[in-house]
């Protein structure tokens, strides 16, 4: 009887430990979003974080769509195969890109390289006080530090996945015309005729959604870190998994809001 009651009161704990977590989470995202109703705005900062995250991310990003449209491609082709059903390689191919893959490959792209990397330098600022120093020069650190890199990610990730899901397609396409004898003329037609608005829509709206967790998930965790630099370190370790996590999720739900009949 007394374990049951100890794992009950564990469970309990969890509990009550998740929805304050989630609580001090919300309000920190409601303070951050709030700084871009009132001035100033630190434009600044939010230049420096956009190309950050617009124009450095872009190769990792560039390249990993590229190869995954192309494996993509060869897989389609072969499980496709066996049904005589190859020709469908295009029509998989930008569905998959559009909808789901190029949204996703991206921000977990972005959460292990920008979410990280907030993670750090404002968990660096926190632990040498410099967050303190901010609040006594009267800037307040939320404006300065959290606002602009929440809304140039949330703004910068749908550009990078536009591009990936050009890039993604590319590949295909490439695999298709050159290693399975798909004509280029064909492969187009195939893709362009298949496409809808509504494929790309969705996608450029989940990259909205993944850029503002994982800037949230990562000035949240540098925000928040104590204990020098053992507490950066799991700053940005939680950071990076936390957002990734809520990337998976959202992503689920947002794909159930669009296509679910």
């Amino acid at each position: 009887m007394d374990r049951l009651l100890d794992a009950v009161a564990a469970l309990g704990r969890l509990s009550l430990g998740l929805c304050r977590s989630v609580g001090a989470v919300a309000v920190f995202a409601a303070v951050a979003l709030s700084g871009l109703l009132r001035p100033p705005f630190h434009a600044r900062n939010f230049a420096r974080a956009f190309a950050e995250v617009a124009y450095f991310s872009l190769p990792v990003v560039g390249l990993t769509a590229l190869f995954t449209g192309m494996a993509l491609a060869l897989q389609s082709y072969t499980g496709f195969a066996r049904f005589n059903a190859e020709g469908a390689v295009a029509n998989v191919v930008v569905l998959s890109i559009t909808r789901e893959l190029g949204p996703v490959i991206a921000a977990l792209m972005i959460a292990g390289r920008i979410g990280a990397a907030f993670a750090a330098e404002i968990g660096t600022m926190r632990v040498t006080d410099q967050i303190d120093a901010l609040s006594t020069l009267s800037t307040d650190p939320m404006r300065y530090l959290v606002t602009p890199r929440i809304a140039a990610t949330t703004l910068a990730l749908p550009l990078l996945v536009l591009v990936a899901d050009i890039l993604g397609v590319a590949g295909g396409f490439l695999i298709g015309t050159g290693k399975l004898d798909f004509t280029a003329a064909g492969y187009l037609r195939a893709t362009v005729d298949f496409l809808q608005a509504m494929d790309v829509v969705s996608g450029l709206v989940k990259a909205a959604v993944f850029g503002f967790f994982v800037a949230l998930m990562g000035c949240w965790c540098g925000y928040t870190s104590r204990g020098g630099a053992e507490g950066v370190g799991a700053a940005t370790t939680q950071a990076v998994v936390s957002s990734s996590i809520l990337i998976l999720a959202s992503n689920y739900v947002l794909t159930e809001l669009f296509f679910a009949r």
